[in-house]
């Protein structure tokens, strides 16, 4: 699954650490997120969106 959140996380001027704090979650799971090495959990996804306010298929898009 594709995902836009490196660069809403740069539009932000978030470090990976400053995400992985506001999300609950580890830095290694925002950049595994953000290569594609991981897809989110369900929670964790609208959690992200939250985060940015936006919505999940916003953020994440199917390849």
């Amino acid at each position: 699954m594709n995902n836009r959140l490196k660069v809403l996380r740069a539009e932000r001027n978030w470090s990976q650490a400053e995400l992985a704090d506001r999300l609950k979650v580890s830095r290694q799971t925002v950049n595994a997120i953000e290569t594609g090495k991981y897809d989110p959990s369900l929670p964790l996804a609208f959690m992200i969106a939250a985060t940015f306010g936006l919505k999940i298929e916003d953020i994440f898009l199917p390849e």
